[in-house]
């Protein structure tokens, strides 16, 4: 196993920047998961670390050796697709230890290894079946098996769950959770899915852009985003954005109020907001707590309520025309028209200077 670090890495198609001066540390054994929304450059710099892309400037290690020049074969690394790439008229066993062949590896290390890796993702009963005669999740194990056999320094997953259905990718997610503690691996996982990321990692790198915008452990980005783009993109349902007005400035704390929302008093948490300006509050939805009218911080009326058994989903229209999202720990009725007003403990509510 080994670190990786990748220093100032840029990538350019002609004018076009995909990759914008990216520096990442992964320690030995940390499994880093790259987020963000399609187009953002995340499978590509999986791609660049993989070998299978140039880069235009920077530097990739792997282990303390530069890789920029060395083809993928020599990099140390296997890397799982979002297709399964495996082959049709090969057995199971043909497939996994398919790159074991290609090096000329002799018949017992082939058998041992091969043996190894179906013993951990748990598919002895599946060797000797063709692709045809497997599920998708079968197939997407069969991919990191072929994977594992290759005793690399680094894993690469890219959206490797994107292809199965909801209740296979709660499946599998489990395996690859139990694989890298199973093999204290160094693990790459790409996707678009804000629940795999905060499942699975050890550290997740958020892009946009081709830009980082915050780096750090799945909770450490929940409850402390660096920015409105990181506040909004993590957490399922999606942070409450709402525009404020700066009413005063004293030290950390800025008063903060609007047409729907109550004079509140919210740390600025060192952000430039500026008395007589205009600012972004954020409150999670798991924080809001539905009250009397009277009693609430926020006022509005019930739109929605969605009951999910044991939580309550609720959309409510404020008075300025905005939305806002609760997320009940319980299962409530409440009518759509219900005035309603919503709680929740500033200490819990970010302010950005920014604007959505």
């Amino acid at each position: 196993m080994a670190d990786l670090k990748l220093r100032n890495v840029c990538k350019s198609y002609g004018p076009v920047d995909v990759i914008k001066d990216v520096s990442i540390d992964i320690a030995d054994g940390e499994f880093v998961v790259f987020v963000g929304p399609s187009g953002c450059g995340k499978s590509t710099l999986l791609r660049m670390i993989a070998g299978l892309e140039d880069i235009t400037s920077g530097t990739i290690e792997i282990g303390g050796r530069v890789m920029n020049d060395l083809p993928p074969k020599d990099r140390g690394i296997a890397m799982v697709f979002q297709t399964y790439a495996i082959f049709p008229h090969m057995t199971v066993r043909e497939n996994v230890a398919f790159g074991l062949t290609i090096n000329k590896a002799d018949k017992a290390t082939k058998e041992a290894k091969v043996a190894e890796a179906a013993r951990i993702l748990q598919m002895e009963h599946l060797l000797d079946r063709r692709p045809s005669q497997l599920s998708g999740g079968q197939r997407q194990r069969v991919a990191i098996g072929r994977a594992i056999v290759r005793d690399p320094s680094v894993f690469l997953f890219d959206e490797p769950l994107s292809n199965l259905d909801a209740a296979l990718r709660m499946d599998m997610r489990m395996e690859i959770g139990k694989l890298h503690a199973d093999l204290a691996a160094s693990m790459i996982y790409v996707t678009h899915d804000q629940v795999e990321a905060m499942t699975l990692a050890d550290k997740i790198v958020v892009l946009r852009a081709g830009e980082v915008m915050q780096v750090g452990s799945p909770m450490e980005l929940y409850h402390n985003p660096a920015n409105l783009f990181v506040a909004g993109f993590l957490g399922a349902p999606s942070m409450n954005l709402m525009p404020v007005e700066v009413k005063e400035v004293a030290g950390t704390e800025a008063t903060v109020a609007n047409a729907s929302l109550d004079a509140i008093s919210v740390a600025t948490k060192e952000r430039p907001i500026r008395t007589g300006g205009t600012a972004t509050l954020g409150v999670r939805p798991q924080y809001l707590t539905p009250t009397a009218p009277e009693e609430g911080m926020l006022h509005g009326t019930v739109a929605l309520t969605e009951r999910l058994g044991s939580e309550t989903v609720v959309d409510v229209a404020l008075r300025d025309g905005s939305k806002v999202i609760a997320a009940i720990g319980e299962d409530r009725v409440l009518a759509p028209g219900t005035e309603i007003g919503l709680r929740f403990d500033p200490a819990q509510a970010h302010l950005f200077d920014e604007h959505p």
